[in-house]
């Protein structure tokens, strides 16, 4: 087969379950695109390129480094984020969609193959956490954990990075929002709850599919719905704040399940909701497709199709303010869906936002600004 990352109109052929050196189980890209930054660089093109060398394995590699920050300035009008920080960088997940992929080329490697097998272990993260809100021009203004991978993902089990960023966080009264699509998240639940009495954190969990085998292809090393819906309930109950994340939304493969993750999430104690459209930036758009004809190929047709009259044609889209709702026919109905239940199930009734004021930092008498 050629390199569909040279050819974004040719169609993988569908997996093969004969052929395990085919398609790897347990990963959502099968192959690594070339890195755009790199000019001369040895990758592996494709998983059945004739110039190939085997993988009997695919195992994960966390490479630690001594980063200089933490925490980013997010300037894009439309994430719903001012500040955010990652204590990983790419993402044991593997979920085919990700749209920080594209971010891993910046560190030198792919956005395929690489983005789930090179893990970047920021190993200095909380060090860093409590040198930034010693700063005397903060002002708690809420940081959300993770903005680009998730700090929950397997890597976490093994560096407890994000525990210790959440009890720099509590000992400051520094407000944090988090979002996961992991259960590992309940290891942490008391310095959530902590936190959550104190209503300075909040959590939203990311549930795309009740659909297990969807699932287990699109985001091969996530949690389950049922035990995301059971993250749910117990933080919840602890007393923090949960939401859920509905996204990507993708036409053909799981949009019509919006009403019912909605109802299943707010009746396990989530009130606040939100949702994004499925988009194919950089090379993503490559490996999406690769993933979606070897996994669908009776499908996939429409499903590409149907992402193209969301983004004028296109499935990329840069435009702030479109590129995360899609525009169209099956974008508005989407958008008129969400609209519809979350006001059905009470979602986003109340206007609430985390506490700013309790912010201090150690040896101090309450807030410092």
């Amino acid at each position: 087969m050629k390199d569909i990352s040279h050819n974004p109109n040719a169609k993988p052929q569908p997996k093969n379950k004969d052929d395990e050196v085919q398609y790897h189980a347990g990963r959502g890209a099968q192959y690594n695109t070339k890195n755009r930054f790199l000019v001369n660089e040895v990758t592996k093109e494709h998983i059945e390129g004739i110039d190939d060398w085997e993988e009997k394995t695919l195992p994960t590699i966390y490479l630690e480094q001594e980063v200089k920050t933490i925490v980013n300035k997010v300037d894009s009008p439309d994430v719903g984020m001012s500040y955010s920080m990652n204590p990983y960088a790419g993402c044991e997940h593997g979920c085919i969609y990700c749209y920080a992929r594209n971010v891993h080329e910046y560190w030198g490697y792919s956005a395929g193959m690489d983005f789930e097998q090179k893990i970047i272990v920021k190993k200095n993260a909380p060090q860093l956490m409590r040198k930034f809100l010693m700063n005397p021009k903060w002002d708690a203004t809420p940081i959300m954990l993770s903005g680009n991978t998730d700090c929950y993902q397997p890597a976490e089990q093994k560096y407890r990075l994000t525990r210790g960023i959440l009890e720099v966080c509590n000992e400051f009264n520094q407000p944090v929002g988090i979002l996961t699509k992991n259960s590992w998240i309940l290891k942490d639940k008391d310095v959530l709850q902590e936190m959550g009495k104190k209503n300075i954190v909040s959590a939203m969990v990311s549930i795309t599919s009740f659909n297990e085998d969807l699932r287990r292809v699109m985001e091969p090393r996530t949690t389950t719905a049922k035990q995301k819906l059971k993250v749910i309930n117990e933080l919840s109950s602890a007393g923090v704040r949960m939401g859920i994340m509905m996204g990507p939304m993708i036409p053909g493969l799981n949009e019509h399940e919006m009403q019912r993750i909605m109802k299943a999430a707010r009746d396990n104690g989530a009130t606040f909701t939100a949702y994004t459209f499925i988009r194919l930036n950089g090379a993503i758009k490559f490996l999406f497709r690769d993933w979606l004809y070897k996994n669908f190929p009776d499908r996939a047709d429409k499903v590409w199709h149907l992402i193209e009259s969301s983004h004028d044609g296109k499935v990329n889209d840069t435009r702030f303010g479109v590129r995360m709702r899609g525009e169209g026919a099956i974008a508005q109905l989407v958008a008129q869906q969400y609209r519809k239940y979350g006001k059905l199930y009470g979602m986003n009734a109340e206007e609430w936002s985390l506490d700013r004021s309790q912010f201090k930092r150690p040896g101090t008498q309450g807030r410092l600004f």
